[in-house]
């Protein structure tokens, strides 16, 4: 069985077994993509570990949500012009009709939720079928690499475009993940006055810096950081979003993306209503989002293949999990190589 014919199967939480891939063909509106390579995130690994809510995993599965590769064959009703593009694709499914779809918040479809690589099969394998009219096309010297991290991006656009920053805005990211950098990079769009990112770990600084903050800070010195106009929250831990508003001024607005951590702490609705605090909120990313993050790609606004630090290959899957959990500061984001 070679490395290049298997995918990953995850039949259980830390139970999954490499299997050979077959191949699935095009149906009708659908797109065939030969993968390229397959980002790991916090959210595959609590799929891993049996963390994540019930809603928003079916076992078994083949895991897999950020990812990049190029069309090899379409369905009938797809367009024949997709065939060899290099892609990206949308995760969430979307029924184009409901009253959110119609606003343009296809990512709070009524429908249901359906997600590649979490209820439906990922990209951890050779090659990944979904709905044609979920891809975005890339140039043809786009860094496939690069792209597989497009989708924490079109997340990250989701939370940026939800803060509305103004120009001149003092702005602050929690969170010095994949998910916070690639937010400051959006960010830097919008000329803010100050761009703090808030992390955990010192080592962080350099790389915060190169995707345009003006300042880092750990939280152990974050004693007088106040009057923010914005705040990210992209660090989702127990305490990040309680903690995010003693940052704002009054009247300012916080964004919460991805799922907050089990057992994470409430936020003061007293303190909210009497700071008039907006908070809103991002979970995935609208089919706008998308086009926005790969806009910003496409014009080199955003930069994240520095992110990575392994690439492995599809049979080094548990080694992939271990690292994206182990805590180093000097572990960035992996990729596999179906």
């Amino acid at each position: 069985m070679s490395r290049r014919g298997r995918a990953v199967v995850l039949d259980a939480p830390e139970t999954f077994r490499l299997v050979q891939h077959v191949p699935r063909q095009a149906g009708p509106g659908e797109a065939q993509v030969r993968v390229h390579a397959v980002g790991i995130s916090r959210s595959d690994r609590d799929v891993y570990l049996g963390r994540r809510p019930v809603p928003y995993v079916r076992y078994p599965v083949t895991p897999g949500h950020e990812w990049s590769g190029t069309v090899t064959a379409v369905g009938e009703g797809a367009p024949a012009s997709l065939l060899g593009r290099k892609v990206v694709g949308e995760g969430l499914r979307n029924c184009e009709t409901c009253a959110p779809c119609r606003d343009g918040d296809t990512n709070l479809c009524t429908v249901g939720y359906e997600e590649t690589g979490f209820t439906l099969p990922g990209a951890m394998a050779p090659t990944l079928v979904l709905p044609a009219r979920l891809l975005h096309t890339l140039a043809p010297d786009a860094d496939l690499t690069a792209a597989a991290f497009l989708e924490p991006a079109a997340c990250a656009a989701a939370a940026v475009l939800k803060a509305r920053p103004l120009p001149g805005s003092r702005v602050a990211v929690i969170g010095s993940g994949a998910l916070g950098l690639l937010a400051a990079q959006l960010l830097c769009a919008f000329t803010p006055s100050e761009l703090t990112v808030v992390g955990t770990s010192p080592d962080r600084a350099d790389l915060s810096r190169r995707f345009g903050a003006t300042a880092y800070r750990t939280w152990d010195r974050a004693f007088g950081l106040a009057d923010f106009d914005v705040v990210i929250d992209a660090a989702g831990t127990t305490s990040s979003a309680r903690a995010a508003t003693s940052l704002l001024r009054p009247g300012g607005r916080l964004v919460l993306t991805g799922i907050p951590a089990q057992g994470a702490e409430g936020i003061d609705p007293t303190e909210v209503v009497a700071r008039q605090l907006s908070i809103g909120t991002a979970f995935g990313a609208s089919s706008g989002a998308w086009s926005y993050a790969v806009g910003a790609f496409s014009a080199e606004r955003l930069t994240p293949l520095e992110l990575v630090t392994h690439q492995l290959g599809i049979d080094e899957f548990e080694r992939a999990m271990e690292l994206t959990g182990c805590g180093d500061p000097r572990v960035g984001r992996i990729l596999l190589r179906p």
